[in-house]
């Protein structure tokens, strides 16, 4: 990689790291696919300039929303159930059997290569850095700079025995310190277990409909994935970023039902319909997941995350929280709804708003449908 790159765009997977990428079902012509092609993907200058200029006046709150502040105390005594922590965006910390697994850290100010460009945090990160109880791992979703940070991997890099990623992102970790034996790499449907004091949680990596990159030439040059976390007990869902896909069914029929699910719900529009979901897909995506209903339930509960602490969409910064919330309601599907830095469990979850009431535009108004979908998956799309 030339020296002027900035350290942010990372490294190309090469040597034996390639090899193994070039044995994948997902790869070809030097990339990545997802079995449903990209159609919508936001990529036109017409999108771009829109964001640069246009928009929502309700992008960002005209204060820092709430969050709590939470300290390393909280997390001394392991949860006798599985505890997910969310501490914004899609930042999430897991803790399942006994396992601490801390997902997509971001604790920089932008989600961008430069520290002087780019959208800032709507708050300061409800955990400090130096605050993190022990982990057992961190696991990545894909290379984004929203889920995959710089200032945050180098300042983890000594101290957490694993980095469990989908194909390609250990190359980055690699070039930012993450020595190359902490870090395991997987394809779709792969499985591993993380261990703490005798027990092992199983993490399944799952297919997502999304794509890489960190600068101008390495589209697609990693996996992208969600995960599922197989406990003792109960399972739960991270279903990374993604478009609506129809693999989500197999996930359900695979490794559901889930105990909890977390699930991208921000930054969509029409003009990148296929690569994120947006609320009423982030519902259907839920009950793909977890199979048929029972007797008219739909089974275990939907935490959205990927809102309210960077502004990378057109649409207000409440908005996913209200179109969810409407979805969820028509479609019979239990809601989490923590504030940054709350920890929830499968069974214990605040439902209620605490977000500021400001304008925003309903599904009618602006829908975001992915592209390619059958009748099948598309009548699971609640419309409110």
């Amino acid at each position: 990689m030339s020296l002027w790159l900035p350290q942010a765009f990372g490294a190309k997977p090469s040597g034996a790291r390639l090899a193994r990428i070039e044995r994948s079902p997902q790869y070809r012509n030097g990339r990545f696919h997802n079995p449903l092609a990209r159609r919508s993907d936001g990529a036109s200058l017409a999108t771009i300039w829109e964001f640069f200029t246009g928009g929502s006046p309700h992008r960002r709150p005209t204060a820092p929303p709430p969050h709590l502040r939470r300290t390393a105390s909280d997390f001394a005594d392991p949860p006798e159930a599985p505890r997910v922590t969310w501490l914004g965006h899609a930042s999430l910390l897991v803790e399942i059997d006994g396992v601490r697994i801390l997902i997509d850290p971001v604790w920089g100010e932008r989600p961008s290569p430069f520290g002087w460009v780019g959208t800032r945090r709507f708050h300061e990160p409800p955990l400090a850095l130096d605050d993190l109880p022990p982990l057992d791992a961190v696991l990545l979703s894909h290379d984004h700079y929203d889920h995959l940070d710089l200032p945050t991997v180098r300042a983890l890099a000594g101290r957490v025995p694993r980095w469990i990623t989908p194909l390609g992102v250990g190359a980055h970790l690699e070039r930012w310190g993450v020595a190359a034996e902490r870090i395991d790499e997987f394809d779709w449907w792969d499985e591993t277990t993380v261990e703490a004091e005798g027990v092992a949680a199983r993490l399944v990596c799952t297919p997502s409909r999304h794509f890489s990159g960190r600068g101008l030439r390495d589209r697609d040059a990693t996996l992208w994935s969600g995960w599922a976390f197989v406990g003792t007990e109960q399972r739960l869902w991270y279903a990374g970023d993604s478009a609506l896909t129809p693999q989500f069914l197999e996930v359900g029929e695979r490794l559901g039902p889930f105990d909890l699910t977390m699930i991208e719900v921000g930054a969509y529009n029409a003009s990148w319909a296929d690569v994120h979901l947006g609320p009423e897909q982030a519902v259907a995506a839920h009950r793909m997941a977890q199979g048929p209903a029972v007797d008219g339930r739909i089974p275990g509960r939907m935490l959205p995350i990927h809102w309210g602490t960077f502004d990378l969409a057109l649409h207000g910064w409440t908005e996913p929280a209200e179109r969810v919330l409407a979805a969820a309601r028509a479609a019979g599907v239990a809601l989490a709804l923590p504030r940054p830095g709350e920890s929830i469990t499968p069974e214990a979850a605040p439902d209620e708003r605490w977000w500021p009431e400001v304008a925003w535009e309903s599904a009618a108004d602006a829908p975001a449908i992915s592209t390619g979908l059958d009748p099948e998956v598309l009548e699971l799309v609640p419309r409110p």
